[in-house]
């Protein structure tokens, strides 16, 4: 037992390794599927069709360590492959050959939000081993990346933005996990300092209200931590009993016992 921790990174490290060794079988038998796509280096790099086969055998891998060795951090290759999975395997479906920045947003927004999806059935499933928590890592990386990187010239689209970051950190407080909060505080802070430029351009108040908003941001964060169960048990109390039962086990309120 006490090896645990030590195997299961060992493990992870072998995983991580899966897809340079499955180039370097495929570089010496030059069986490439989508034709020979360069050096190693392009694989974190290009999008292209050669690539599946490095990331299919890294999802395998994946998923034959964590069926000998129940480790939370084998998920991260595993939802790093899924990721590059995604990114190479779209072209070949919809058969195109210009994948713009654009379309590469999109397909990232929706991988993140699939997998964010995965990570809370997952999450459901309420095993000791937190499973979900590079998932959730992960699917927020790709979701709020795809969504943050989408060029929006209109005051409304940028107000979406901001309240789907709202959304997020409202996501913490139910599921309990500062992950969205992280992430949602920063599209947050994004959109207000947008609209602090707009309002305060040009102007000798600009500094002081970007100082300001900082302080703001980090006064909330501390009054959040300092009573994080007292509000996470207020929100439980609001909650309807159907909405509480679709909560992971976790989260949920102890049942109130007889008497």
């Amino acid at each position: 037992m006490g090896l645990r921790v030590p195997g299961g990174l060992l493990f992870t490290m072998a995983v991580g390794m899966t897809p340079l060794f499955t180039y370097g079988v495929l570089r010496a038998l030059e069986l490439w599927p989508q034709g020979d796509p360069g050096p190693y280096r392009g694989f974190h790099v290009w999008i292209k069709g050669s690539w599946l086969t490095l990331e299919i055998a890294t999802i395998l891998a994946g998923l034959v360590a964590l069926r000998f060795r129940r480790f939370p951090f084998l998920t991260a290759p595993i939802a790093v492959a899924l990721w590059y999975l995604s990114m190479d395997l779209f072209p070949l479906l919809m058969g195109v050959q210009d994948f713009d920045w654009e379309a590469r947003r999109w397909v990232s927004l929706c991988f993140g939000l699939a997998m964010l999806v995965g990570a809370y059935v997952v999450d459901l499933r309420g095993r000791d081993d937190d499973f979900a928590f590079w998932t959730y890592l992960f699917g927020l990386l790709a979701f709020w990346g795809g969504l943050s990187l989408m060029d929006s010239n209109s005051e409304l689209g940028k107000f979406l933005y901001a309240l789907i970051n709202l959304g997020l950190i409202g996501l913490t407080l139910v599921l309990r996990r500062p992950l969205f909060v992280v992430f949602g505080a920063l599209g947050v802070t994004g959109y207000i300092g947008h609209l602090a430029y707009r309002v305060f351009e040009d102007s000798l108040l600009f500094p002081f209200a970007l100082t300001f908003l900082g302080l703001a941001v980090i006064a909330l964060g501390v009054i959040y931590q300092r009573n994080r169960v007292q509000v996470e048990r207020m929100v439980a109390a609001l909650m309807p009993a159907k909405c509480l039962a679709l909560l992971p086990p976790r989260v949920r309120p102890p049942a109130a016992g007889k008497g």
